[in-house]
Parts: structure tokens; sequence; C-alpha cells
């Protein structure tokens, strides 16, 4: 009960979990364009959002278009966006063994455009906050 790996696995428990993080990362809000994007069935898109709220990942966002009727996105939370350190250290493990073509998108530095990677660091290095990292696609 006091792992944090078994702690953090009960609620990104699955495949689905993670696409919609990453989807979030990207700055997709909208129910339906997280379905369009990765194909997810109602029903488990409905149920991942809800959890990922309740653990605080996400937050639920009201938005209305014109006349239409208030629909809600989600946005991520303080929590959420501290998921993407080990959001990137998945993907680039993924990349580096299962990816054939490699990487779709690389991380750089937003004010030297270099590219960044996740590493372990000396605790005194400083560190590029996540908010200063951008997603370019290869």
């Amino acid at each position: 009960d006091k792992c944090g790996a078994a702690l953090a696995t009960d609620i990104m428990s699955d495949r689905w979990t993670i696409l919609i993080m990453r989807e979030a990362f990207y700055g997709v809000m909208r129910y339906d364009d997280f379905r369009a994007d990765i194909g997810i069935p109602r029903s488990v898109l409905t149920d991942r959002l809800k959890r990922l709220v309740d653990a605080k990942m996400l937050k639920r966002i009201p938005y209305r278009e014109g006349n239409s009727r208030t629909r809600y996105g989600y946005a991520l939370t303080d929590i959420g966006v501290s998921f993407g350190l080990p959001l990137l250290a998945l993907m680039a493990w993924g990349d580096t063994h299962f990816a054939e073509q490699g990487s779709a998108i690389s991380i750089v530095d937003r004010s030297t455009g270099k590219k960044l990677k996740v590493a372990l660091v000396p605790e005194e290095t400083p560190e590029v906050n996540i908010s200063g990292a951008k997603i370019v696609p290869n």
C-alpha cells in the first residue's frame, strides 16, 4: 500500500489511460477529439476520464460553442502535468526498444531548441521544467 509504483499503476493501469494522458499533453481537451485521435470506445473513454478526474490528474472545464449547450473539456491539473516526466520516460523506452521507425516526436527545450532526453542526473543539476519543453514532430 505504500509503494508508489503500485499506487500509480492503480490509476495508470492500462493503455487507454496512458494514451488519454498523452493526448492531454498534446493539447487535446474535447471528448470527441480524444475518441477520434486514439480510437477508444465511448464507454471506455467515459470511464477513464472519470477515473482521471477523480485522481485529480485532469479537471473538467466547461465550454460552449455558439448557441449550443454547455459541454465539458478536460485539462491537465498540476498532478497531471507532473505525469509528464514518467510519460516521456515511457515513450523514450518504447521508442528505443519497440518502435521500428523510431520516435514520431522529439522533445526540445523551448528556449534553445536543443533536444531533451529523460535521464537520471545529480540532484543539484538544474532541470528543464516540463513547461519549458516543446513537442515537435520528427
